[in-house]
């Protein structure tokens, strides 16, 4: 695909979009979120974006919304859908979808849209839903204790621009990297040349590792599913509560989340614990282990009686001795023991295993006694060192070894998300045509439209309570009726219907036929009578639209008020008589259905939304038009009802006018 011959794709986001891992699958599919994730693209965008890619897929060119009138509906109509999603991806996906001309582009629609219309919008489904958000990426992880390692200046840029989460080091001998072996618990040597190496630390020559980033880098996978957590949870339980099968193993996927902490720190493994533990309570243990010596060797002092013969502590004094020399003859078994409590408190403290436990032995060095025992700092140095290169290899090694278990879940946890996200989408559709009794309507050749049973959900009054119409129409026609007899509603029906179906959707109506329309053209009732320059411009409008192509749905709502009643029956049909022309399909709404039918070189169809009386002063109608009928007018209802109420010669006179 190539992404600028998109509709209102340029350069520059053309750009943004490649930096997505597979532009042209997200642009396929309609992933909203996928293509506002490019940098420099919002939502409002990336729906532009996708809905290009369909119509470039479609040889679309999208205008079969030709009118404000036109537009409006469908803002309402997918208001309607929205309104029916739990997540904002559905809410955004839903405006993807939009009315086309393009044949293949419906019956693309109409196959996702019968799917989802068998969906059943389980409560527990839409609940579980409410957790689920497209992955998100998470920020740049810094590792600092390990490195990557070259000599070579290219591979070095390279390796800065593929591991951003490694610091990047230069290694030309074996000596630097003997210095990086003691400042990193990890050194990756990205050239083959120092292969074979003998080099203390861990040193790996590993020239693949810039191809391998769960291996060299497992941190940013971790990252990765610990910041989806939620998400990755909430779409599983939307498949099982759904009855849909994952694309992954669920189970495994909750045993990998398990394994992870929410800073991407592998969980649940005893060794790690036990070296990290150790690492941060090794000053506590070595201080509390010189109390413990220090408070034996003072116990022992209290409770021994220390006899030093004149002649011997003269002997001991002309030799130089100190009170520690003095001491450790009588005390020279206690002070060893006093040692030992306390190598034994530091490793049992940090639970050392015989290796570091050898080491810890030093911390108290034996040596002449010395009160109070003291340790050896540069021995507890090493033993830190130890444990932390421990720590740190044995989290490596974990987090090697989980970062593989996730990276065949990577994709299919990708799916797993988007299958919940488009599965309500699908809910969306679903529930929307369970409210209003939708079926999918169908195509064909033959002029016009024709719906019956049809109700709009966007009357004032609720849907269930909406009277349904039956309505036919194969030519251009005439629309009469009784002001508030519902004219303009059936108009709305007819545009709602005929938008619907266009983008692919199932239709408010017990059935519905109509033809492939190019352009829908809504034109509502005009406010009052235009100035003249108004009047112009609008028919400017009106003869831009007769010159326009065929195969046209044309709806205007009483065109006659823009002038004087006899001008406007004289433009009305001469507009009329060239859709005639053009086999377009019309219907127009006007009080001067008689006086149009005259001055129309062609028999304008008339049909009628007829009053079958008043009742307590209030109209009651038949709200389906019928066929080749011009409505009575309220006016004349009124009169009709005077004249059965009161009788005379004036009222019978005024009805025979009509």
């Amino acid at each position: 695909m190539e992404l600028e011959a998109i509709p209102g794709v340029g350069a520059k986001t053309a750009d943004a979009l490649h930096e997505l891992d597979d532009p042209e699958a997200a642009l396929r599919r309609g992933d909203v979120a996928a293509i506002a994730s490019a940098s420099g693209i919002t939502h409002g965008r990336a729906v532009q974006i996708a809905r290009g890619a369909v119509r470039d897929r479609h040889g679309d060119d999208g205008r079969v919304l030709a009118t404000d009138r036109a537009r409006e509906l469908y803002r309402d109509v997918i208001g309607l859908l929205k309104d029916r999603a739990v997540t904002d991806y559905a809410e955004t996906r839903l405006e993807t979808f939009y009315p086309s001309a393009s044949r293949s582009r419906i019956e693309e629609v109409r196959s996702f849209v019968a799917d989802a219309m068998e969906r059943e919008p389980d409560p527990a489904v839409l609940e579980a839903l409410s957790g689920v958000e497209p992955m998100e990426s998470p920020g740049t992880v810094r590792v600092r204790e390990r490195c990557l390692a070259t000599a070579d200046a290219e591979r070095y840029a390279e390796a800065e621009a593929a591991m951003p989460e490694l610091s990047v080091e230069t290694a030309e001998d074996v000596r630097d990297l003997s210095e990086l072996a003691r400042s990193y618990a990890t050194v990756i040597v990205l050239d083959e040349s120092f292969a074979g190496l003998d080099v203390h630390g861990d040193v790996r020559v590993r020239p693949d590792a810039l191809e391998t980033p769960a291996e060299t880098v497992p941190e940013r996978l971790l990252a990765r599913f610990a910041t989806n957590r939620d998400r990755l949870l909430a779409a599983a339980a939307v498949h099982e509560a759904a009855d849909v099968d994952p694309p992954c193993d669920l189970e495994a996927l909750r045993d990998a989340l398990s394994r992870v902490d929410d800073d991407g720190t592998v969980i649940g493994d005893d060794e790690f614990d036990r070296l990290a533990t150790a690492v941060d309570d090794l000053d506590a243990a070595v201080g509390t282990a010189e109390s413990v010596a220090n408070d034996h060797l003072r116990q022992a002092i209290r409770e021994r009686d220390v006899t030093i013969e004149g002649q011997d502590f003269l002997s001991l004094v002309e030799q130089g001795a100190r009170v520690d020399s003095l001491l450790s003859r009588e005390l020279a078994d206690e002070y060893d023991a006093a040692l030992e409590r306390a190598r034994d408190h530091v490793v049992s403290a940090l639970r050392l295993d015989p290796g570091e436990a050898e080491i810890a032995k030093r911390v108290f060095p034996e040596g002449d006694p010395t009160f109070p025992v003291e340790h050896d700092e540069e021995t507890v140095s090493r033993l830190r060192n130890e444990l932390s290169t421990a720590r740190d290899q044995r989290a490596a090694t974990l987090k090697a070894d989980l970062a593989e278990d996730l990276s065949e879940l990577s994709d299919p946890a990708d799916d797993l998300v988007r299958d919940a996200l488009e599965l309500d989408v699908e809910l969306a559709v679903s529930r929307f045509a369970r409210d209003f009794d939708c079926t999918l309507p169908t195509f064909d050749r033959d002029r016009g439209f024709r719906i019956v049973e049809g109700r709009s959900p966007l009357l004032d009054v609720s849907y269930a309570d909406a009277e349904p119409v039956d309505y036919a129409v194969s030519g251009a026609t005439l629309l009469s009726g009784v002001n508030s007899g519902g004219k303009t509603s059936t108009l709305d029906l007819v545009a709602l219907v005929a938008i619907l179906a266009q983008m692919g959707m199932p239709v408010p109506a017990a059935e519905a036929r109509l033809e492939r329309f190019e352009e829908i053209h809504y034109y509502a009732k005009s406010q009052g009578t235009l100035d003249a320059g108004a009047f112009e411009a609008t028919l400017r409008e009106f003869g831009d639209l007769v010159e326009g192509a065929d195969g046209r749905l044309v709806l205007v709502d009483e065109l006659e008020s823009i002038t004087e009643p006899g001008a406007s029956a004289k433009i009305i049909a001469g507009i009329l008589e060239a859709l005639e022309d053009q086999a377009a399909t019309a219907v127009f709404v006007s009080h001067l259905a008689r006086e149009i039918r005259e001055a129309a070189d062609f028999p304008v169809a008339v049909d009628g939304i007829e009053a079958t009386g008043l009742e307590d002063g209030e109209l009651r109608v038949n709200r389906s038009p019928q066929k080749d009928h011009l409505a009575r007018s309220t006016p004349e209802l009124i009169v009709e009802k005077l004249s059965g109420e009161r009788g005379g010669a004036f009222y019978e006179d005024l009805l025979e006018k009509f």
